[in-house]
């Protein structure tokens, strides 16, 4: 099972394979404050204020836009669900990868 930390030692690259079932159930524990909601691993963050919501979305766009994967997101005023997935796997049917990982793990880091 990866650690947190060596998650955040990480990049994302290319994937083509979605990770099996069991692959997911190992990994999941790094990233703990994530659920698994079908192809997706999703957590809500929450914010005093509608400033401190958007300047994290902003800091999030840096990071996704750095690691080339990039979440579906539900901003509102102060709340913001990240659901990530990689769509790119099983020729395009998506699941997750282990760059959803490495980003939730990433935007944890940057929450904190």
């Amino acid at each position: 099972m990866p650690s947190t930390a060596e998650l955040l030692e990480k990049n994302c690259h290319m994937q083509h394979i979605a990770l099996g079932a069991e692959e997911i159930s190992t990994v999941l524990p790094a990233v703990p404050l994530w659920k698994l909601d079908g192809q997706y691993i999703v957590r809500s963050f929450d914010f005093k204020n509608y400033y401190e919501t958007l300047a994290f979305v902003n800091a999030l766009a840096y990071v996704a836009h750095g690691q080339d994967h990039h979440p579906v997101l539900t901003v509102t005023y102060n709340w913001c669900i990240v659901k990530f997935s990689t769509h790119s796997v099983n020729n395009g049917a998506g699941g997750l990868s282990e760059n959803d990982f490495i980003c939730a793990a990433k935007l944890d880091a940057l929450f904190r």
